[in-house]
């Protein structure tokens, strides 16, 4: 099976508007055999996206034509290749309640999810640690260093881990260390490593699967998959289940490095 499980559309608020079809076109004709369109789920009930441009969550409206349209394709392709209908939801911390109201609620519905955290708590105010490289040095002078933003990162990470979400909760953590995007922009060399491997201790432990996902590859001040590459390797001896994701918002990023993620591991 060559699988790709992380893949956006043209209902993303920050993406683009290439349509459906052109991604399973050419995840076809790449040989790819199952997909999963795993958009951002809405934000659970009460949050209030901090981002600028307000575009980090699904509109609630937008998600049943979401899941209308890729049901039709589901059967529309059905022949050529297998879509999974998904969500990316995301894990942000005093939320936990309103997010498995939201799981067990659309839960049913899909056929794919993921769990990540984008958003970091601190002195009561949410911050998206992935929108820009100036927002994130801006919240490291918040919160005093770069290597705390990286430590309240992977705590938050393993919370979501053990949260209570409910039996719809997603078993595939997301893009496990996506704290690395603007490694390059800020120049400090954190080590983090005892946090990874205690993260990937925690899947293990909890039977989660990783999203191997090769997006980070693709970003100027990040220039590595999340997780690098030698934490793959890692996980795949740990007996942590990985899961191939490009994280494609439009369809020119669809399986991006997808040879090389995996000639490398």
């Amino acid at each position: 099976m060559k699988r790709d499980a992380h893949i956006h559309s043209p209902f993303c608020p920050h993406g683009t508007k290439d349509e459906f079809e052109l991604y399973i076109e050419k995840a076809i004709k790449n040989g790819f055999t199952d997909i999963s369109f795993t958009e951002h789920a809405p934000a659970p009930e009460g949050f209030i996206d901090t981002v600028p441009t307000r575009d980090s969550f699904l509109d609630v409206n937008s998600l049943e034509p979401y899941i209308n349209k890729l049901r039709q394709l589901k059967k529309q392709y059905a022949s050529d290749i297998s879509i999974n209908i998904g969500l990316e939801f995301d894990y942000i911390e005093g939320y936990e309640k309103a997010t498995a109201r939201m799981l067990n609620e659309i839960g049913p519905t899909l056929d794919d999810s993921i769990l990540s955290v984008h958003f970091l708590l601190f002195e009561n105010k949410y911050t998206c640690i992935d929108f820009s490289a100036e927002s994130f040095i801006e919240f490291s002078g918040q919160v005093g260093s770069i290597e705390y933003v990286y430590e309240l990162y992977y705590k938050t990470l393993q919370a979501s881990i053990l949260a209570d979400l409910g039996k719809y909760k997603s078993k595939r953590i997301g893009h496990p260390t996506l704290i690395h995007k603007f490694q390059h922009a800020h120049g400090f060399k954190v080590d983090d490593h005892d946090f990874i491997m205690s993260t990937l201790q925690l899947m293990k432990e909890h039977r989660y699967e990783m999203d191997l996902n090769s997006a980070g590859l693709a970003k100027e001040y990040c220039l590595e998959p999340y997780p690098p590459q030698r934490y793959v390797t890692t996980a795949k001896d740990m007996g942590i289940p990985l899961v191939f994701g490009s994280d494609a918002h439009r369809v020119q990023d669809l399986h991006q490095y997808y040879e090389k993620v995996y000639t490398d591991s």
